[in-house]
């Protein structure tokens, strides 16, 4: 499973007015569909090396894409042959047809499969799950390989329902731009490796993958307080909270002091036992405060976010502390970053419905955060509706503490200063980085060890 980085990512309403923009600039739906065709042609003919290809047709225009993909391939001497499930519906779509000049099959139990499958039936704008009968034929045709034309058919393009595909790609060619089906789970996997065909959409999407993870250098001149101060408060599992204090100063923070601990997980790292927070919080140098690993609700905390927030700092807040702090962050927002898991978003925001970006971003704007909805399909969302979309992560972050390494990582990047938004999505590609460097067998700790010391 792979996603370009840093791609446009449309919903189908969005695609939909992406498209009609194209007309104004000169750019017919019919040269749209002949350039798709064109990339689903030489993206089959790749993937076939010669052998045949099987292009299934549904009625719409993403059916007329697999005609003019046929005809492209036929052109070139290839093997391939075209089926379909109805008749064109669409104007595009028999225009399509009408210049295949081969012969059509129909899609039934009895038709024959090749090893390459081209599934062209339904794209973006799915409104209902196929029917049982298509479903049974297509599942027979497993073990080929299959390329989707823009989504799987059977998915529902804008994530907001869970219908897998009965036919699983190996490789979804995206049209113009990602859809949030490519990103989400459950269908993300059911696309395989996914593509992105420019064809003329201009996609200045809100919406993006994460970007390639890049280092920033501190200037030649740079001393530690330049690099950002960074306070973390721990709680009664001092472990987590140590977590995040040494993936702060791993991340690229100055100097990180780890509150109401006397347990230092680095020795850079200054550690008060002796709940000095009112004069740290006060601190102009401090750049981030970091509150919520290791400390479940309690007056305790309610206390300590309530310190932080009067601050004015800059926040990252994590477990419980969202919850806590959520009152006043709808009230009045401060520069912070949220950093819930799926549990944790379900209590904090359990009126929030649609996709996995939807909630991002409406919880984004209800507290004028940004936030992080962790995940294996991990969402950063900020209050001016931007959306980046870490899809694949690493699986092996699915252990205890790493989201605790994570809002350190927050921390780091947000004491910085500059935009929040920015931020999150430099600590989330740091945190996904470090994660695939290390493999097989990661534990928190070691997201925040020297790399460059080997066992």
């Amino acid at each position: 499973m792979s996603i370009p980085a840093d791609a446009p990512i449309l919903a189908s309403a969005a695609l939909r007015e992406a498209e009609a923009a194209c007309a104004v600039q000169g750019i017919s739906l019919t040269e749209l569909m002949e350039r798709a065709g064109a990339a689903v042609a030489d993206t089959a003919w790749r993937m076939a090396a010669g052998a045949p290809v099987l292009i299934l047709c549904g009625p719409g225009n993403n059916g007329g894409d697999g005609y003019v993909a046929a005809r492209m391939l036929a052109a070139r001497g290839a093997a391939v042959r075209v089926a379909a499930l109805a008749a064109p519906a669409t104007d595009l779509a028999k225009a399509a047809r009408g210049a295949w000049s081969g012969p059509v099959e129909p899609i039934d139990s009895r038709l024959a499969a090749a090893p390459v499958i081209v599934d062209a039936l339904f794209g973006v704008g799915l409104s209902r799950p196929l029917d049982d009968a298509l479903a049974a034929t297509l599942c027979g045709f497993g073990g080929r390989r299959v390329l989707a034309v823009d989504v799987p058919s059977g998915v529902e393009s804008d994530g907001n329902a869970d219908w897998m595909p009965p036919l699983r790609a190996d490789v979804t060619l995206a049209l113009g731009a990602l859809k949030p089906a490519h990103v989400l789970l459950p269908t993300a996997p059911a696309c395989g490796q996914v593509l992105l065909a420019q064809i003329g959409i201009a996609a200045q999407a809100a919406m993006r993958t994460l970007p390639t993870a890049t280092v920033t250098t501190p200037a030649a001149a740079a001393h530690k307080f330049d690099r950002g101060m960074v306070l973390v408060f721990a709680g009664p599992m001092p472990g987590a909270a140590g977590l995040a204090a040494a993936a702060a100063l791993r991340a690229g923070a100055g100097y990180v002091v780890l509150e109401a601990s006397d347990r230092a997980p680095l020795s850079a790292i200054i550690t008060e036992s002796d709940a000095r927070f009112g004069e740290r919080l006060s601190d102009p140098r401090v750049g981030a405060v970091v509150i919520g690993p290791g400390f479940p609700a309690s007056d305790e905390l309610l206390f300590d976010v309530e310190a932080a927030l009067d601050s004015g700092k800059p926040l990252v807040l994590d477990a419980a502390a969202i919850a806590a702090a959520l009152p006043r962050l709808c009230e009045a927002p401060c520069r912070a970053i949220l950093t819930p898991h799926e549990g944790e978003f379900a209590r904090t925001f359990p009126e929030l419905y649609g996709s996995k970006i939807d909630r991002a971003r409406a919880a984004a704007v209800r507290t004028g955060a940004v936030v992080v909805y962790k995940g294996a399909d991990t969402i950063i969302a900020a209050p001016d509706g931007r959306v980046v979309s870490a899809w694949p992560g690493s699986p092996w972050l699915s252990t205890a503490g790493t989201g605790d390494v994570l809002a350190g990582a927050c921390g780091a990047m947000l004491a910085r200063g500059g935009d929040a938004f920015d931020a999150a999505v430099a600590a989330v590609g740091w945190h996904i980085a470090r994660a695939r460097a290390i493999g097989p067998g990661l534990v928190a700790d070691d997201l925040v060890a020297d790399e460059r010391v080997k066992a």
